[in-house]
């Protein structure tokens, strides 16, 4: 069977990018490479084996354009309110909270975006989360 093991995004300000994931997520950086053209930076923590993967190419002027395809990461976490406080309180602007709900199912969940523009969805934890 294969295994998740990470997801990689790239990004222009690699200190600003490890310090938004530390704060916002509690993500410590696990591993680096460091090539003459580009860095790998593995972002985790104890709460899943995956890992974000933060390229940072050293050539790179101007900013990504992300296009049409790319949706969002997601996080889930235990307390959703108080994740949104924290965030709040830290100075990223989370969304408001939402909720959907589908046969008796509800998921409640806000948006924040990462200093490169990604949207990152935080979920409350809890059956398929």
């Amino acid at each position: 069977m294969a295994r998740l093991i990470h997801t990689m995004i790239r990004v222009a300000n690699l200190d600003a990018s490890i310090a938004f994931y530390r704060n916002a997520f509690d993500l410590d950086e696990k591993h680096r490479l460091d090539f003459p053209s580009f860095t790998l930076v593995y972002l985790a923590n104890d709460e899943s084996p995956a890992e974000i993967e933060l390229t940072f190419n050293k050539n790179q002027s101007e900013p990504y354009e992300h296009g049409t395809a790319y949706g969002h990461v997601a996080f889930s976490v235990e307390d959703l309110e108080a994740t949104h406080a924290a965030l709040q309180a830290s100075g990223i602007l989370p969304t408001d909270l939402k909720q959907i709900e589908q046969n008796g199912h509800v998921a409640r969940f806000f948006f924040v975006t990462d200093p490169d523009g990604y949207k990152i969805e935080v979920l409350q934890r809890g059956g398929h989360y």
